[in-house]
């Protein structure tokens, strides 16, 4: 499925959401920012977040300059989730492009998503919509949360709902927030805005799967991290989950529970298991599932091309390369 489907849709908004986070960087006291910026925009990425306030909004009937706004401050608290994840997990490739850690010191790169981080939160405050600000200011916390609790107590966890705690934290609270935010900011009714919320949630926990499967399935040269890397750094993803759970007798599972994760020779071992497995496709049945869920969600609502949009990039979100 070409990604055209359904960002063909909003792609004028996109071009509005691009200039308005070019705008936050104009700072003639701080050009380096500014270059800074400009890299993190030029390095890729879909700008999928926006694109489900714009596909959400749009079906609802939203203001256009809120809908801006708030995919702006989406986006700029996403990439400033990237700095500081590339930085904490010493990644020096995004996308095939050198990621900013790479190219500055991590003061720099620190001060630097701090300061997106800022941005976002300034955008989200000029929406003027309380509600929306204090969901961006729960969602803020609910990501920080979560990386301090990957950073200093999920290394070797096997237990399932810490696994789903994180992905949520990571990444499908955002999606949550992109989906819901744009529905609160449209003339919608709290069962919509819930149904739109439930869309965004299970479509963000489908993608961060398939993101998972990915890491043992990718090629390496295209992600610039080892196969498996997220296990390497004792992350126990759901294709590790399935195979410690259809393989207890395993001696490589015996030492990951028992917390051996740093035993590099034995945890490469194990992704050779983990990759010839049916962890595999069992993952890739779960994201199927969630996203099964999320059409479920918007179901009843009226047929538009933003609604059959929605409906093609949830469905995406488990094809890609996979």
């Amino acid at each position: 499925m070409t990604t055209v489907s359904f960002f063909a849709t909003v792609q004028d908004d996109i071009q509005l959401v691009e200039k308005r986070i070019r705008s936050q960087a104009d700072d003639k006291n701080h050009p380096d920012l500014s270059a800074a910026l400009e890299h993190l925009l030029a390095s890729g990425g879909k700008r999928m977040r926006p694109t489900v306030v714009f596909l959400v909004g749009n079906l609802l009937g939203a203001p256009q300059d809120k809908l801006v706004t708030l995919g702006a401050a989406v986006e700029m608290l996403h990439t400033a989730t990237l700095v500081h994840d590339d930085l904490i997990d010493g990644s020096l490739l995004r996308r095939g492009t050198s990621t900013l850690n790479a190219r500055w010191s991590p003061a720099a790169t620190v001060l630097t998503g701090d300061f997106l981080f800022a941005k976002a939160a300034k955008l989200a405050a000029e929406a003027d919509h309380l509600p929306l600000m204090k969901l961006f200011a729960e969602t803020l916390a609910v990501i920080v949360n979560g990386e301090l609790t990957q950073l200093f107590a999920a290394r070797g966890s096997v237990v399932r709902e810490n696994y789903y705690e994180r992905i949520y934290a990571k990444t499908a609270s955002l999606f949550e927030m992109s989906a819901r935010a744009a529905a609160m900011v449209s003339p919608a009714d709290e069962q919509t805005i819930e149904a739109l919320r439930l869309f965004g949630y299970e479509i963000g926990m489908a993608f961060q799967i398939v993101d998972d499967v990915l890491d043992f399935t990718g090629n390496q040269a295209a992600v610039g991290k080892p196969v498996g890397s997220d296990l390497l750094q004792g992350l126990v993803t759901l294709p590790a989950l399935y195979y410690v759970e259809n393989n207890p007798e395993d001696d490589d599972v015996r030492l990951l529970k028992d917390g051996g994760w740093g035993n590099r020779e034995r945890m490469e071992r194990l992704i050779v298991s983990i990759r010839a497995s049916e962890a595999i496709r069992q993952s890739v049945d779960e994201a199927r599932e969630r996203v099964g869920r999320a059409l479920a969600a918007i179901k009843r609502l009226p047929d538009s091309t933003e609604k059959s949009a929605l409906k093609k990039l949830a469905l995406y979100i488990v094809d890609r390369n996979l």
